[in-house]
């Protein structure tokens, strides 16, 4: 396993190298940062000579790269355009995006599982059908509805939470907005565990742990559920990193200062320095969790080894 977890390590060196690099340019490639950050007045040209040469932006695109890169080595992620510096601004998003995202995570792992192992075993009935349509309805209806009048809803005609929540979110403040940005991953997990359990439910080890008189939570729950689960985890560890990412639109709804804020500022303002730093933490996030999964599978499956 730990040679495994070496050589994976090494192999997430290029693809975090290819895919941040893809990232700088695309961002840079938007537009000119510095006439952004000017907007329609338009900068001075020694001004806005002065800023290039400061933030490498008039050095070949490459080369910024590669200077940009040298700079996160070493823990420094740039000073954004209004003066303050990215680490500043990661400092006060990420642990605001992390509880919102593990909260998320949580009741997509929790109800997720739960209903797609009910109406796995109960493959058929009229709850297996119900959960099936309530998820297609949830899949197929955009986030930002669903956002909207549950804040519309319980925040403004009930009363039952507030529309915007603090600067500085406390876990239960972070409930709805939580459901709300796992909802559709919640559907898939749900669907994803239902297909495994009910295929899983006619393997011959299922068949067989019964036939030697195990009690039915137990082979529900140490074989059927175990085994069940591997695809899930799966879709889990893609799931970390795009909950981390994909917030912007719930973030936006209830005033959340997270990463999803910052990115849509950046992008907004053309604002390239924050919204590369973020993304560049993003995709390690992304890398490590998958690595994470990998090792996962070695506990929940005894007949995978990695050597």
């Amino acid at each position: 396993m730990g040679r495994y977890v070496i050589r994976r390590l090494v192999q997430m060196v290029p693809v975090f190298l290819g895919a941040t690099f893809l990232i700088f340019v695309m961002v840079y490639a938007i537009g000119d940062p510095v006439s952004g950050l000017f907007g329609d007045r338009g900068p001075d040209p020694a001004t806005a000579q002065a800023l290039r040469e400061e933030f490498d932006l008039d050095e070949p695109l490459p080369l910024q790269y590669v200077l940009y890169m040298g700079k996160i080595f070493t823990g420094d992620f740039g000073t954004a355009f209004n003066g303050q510096p990215v680490t500043q601004l990661m400092e006060h998003a990420f642990p605001i995006s992390f509880r919102l995202m593990l909260v998320a995570l949580v009741l997509e792992v929790v109800l997720g599982i739960a209903l797609g192992v009910i109406t796995g075993l109960r493959r058929g009935r009229s709850l297996d059908t119900s959960v099936l349509v309530a998820t297609l309805v949830v899949i197929a209806v955009p986030t930002f509805v669903l956002g909207t009048t549950v804040q519309y809803v319980l925040g403004v005609k009930l009363g039952w939470i507030d529309p915007a929540v603090s600067p500085d979110p406390r876990l239960d403040e972070l409930l709805v907005p939580g459901l709300i940005l796992s909802l559709v991953s919640l559907a898939y997990v749900t669907r994803l565990t239902r297909t495994s359990v009910a295929e899983n439910t006619r393997a011959d080890y299922i068949r067989t742990a019964h036939a030697k008189g195990l009690p039915r939570r137990r082979v529900t729950v140490r074989h059927l559920l175990r085994n069940s689960l591997i695809p899930v985890v799966t879709y889990l560890g893609a799931d970390v990193g795009n909950l981390m990412a994909g917030a912007i639109v719930t973030e936006r709804i209830f005033n959340i200062q997270g990463v999803g804020y910052q990115l849509f500022q950046g992008i907004l303002r053309q604002n390239s320095p924050t919204v590369v730093g973020f993304v560049v933490v993003l995709v390690l996030i992304f890398l490590l969790a998958n690595l994470l999964v990998d090792v996962l599978y070695a506990v929940l499956d005894p007949r995978i080894r990695y050597v």
